[in-house]
């Protein structure tokens, strides 16, 4: 599974980089959690992906919203999944998330460009890959990789590019 979230193609660059387009072309499922910015980019990740469950962020138009829910959910080999642009502020988050998605294992999301790997206190994991084309104030842009056994989710791994 391939996590992504804030491309903001073409505005923060112009397509995603080969690295992030190599794993669409590995994953079994491809997550991204809004921040498209342009539906060009939708339209290829549907177009090369086995499986997308994706939602629309807060810098996303109407056309991505016309296709986009704000809250995806999908069940991904018995893990339920979770995928929202917005959880607010770090501080509460957890309890926050655990109010607004009950019954969630696993959510994905986005917006601050800073990644974040948590767990609530209900046991829902909390997931933000960060951005793979701007890396606001972090060291380096980032995107995530997991694989799902038996529901569960596994191998998470948080992969940092090369500066452009």
């Amino acid at each position: 599974m391939l996590l992504l979230a804030d491309t903001h193609v073409p505005r923060r660059a112009r397509d995603l980089p080969a690295a992030v387009w190599d794993e669409v072309e590995r994953a079994d499922v491809v997550v991204h959690a809004g921040d498209w910015v342009d539906v060009a980019l939708l339209d290829a990740l549907e177009a090369r992906s086995r499986r997308l469950v994706a939602c629309y962020g807060n810098n996303d138009g109407p056309a991505l919203r016309e296709r986009l829910p704000l809250v995806a959910h999908a069940d991904v080999g018995g893990l339920r999944l979770g995928v929202v642009h917005e959880t607010g502020q770090a501080a509460g988050r957890e309890a926050r998330c655990d109010a607004a998605h009950p019954g969630i294992d696993v959510l994905v999301f986005g917006h601050s460009h800073i990644p974040w790997d948590s767990v609530t206190p209900a046991g829902m994991r909390l997931l933000n890959p960060g951005s793979p084309t701007d890396r606001r104030r972090q060291p380096a842009c980032t995107y995530a990789t997991a694989t799902v056994h038996d529901g569960a989710l596994a191998d998470v791994v948080r992969h940092r590019l090369p500066p452009r």
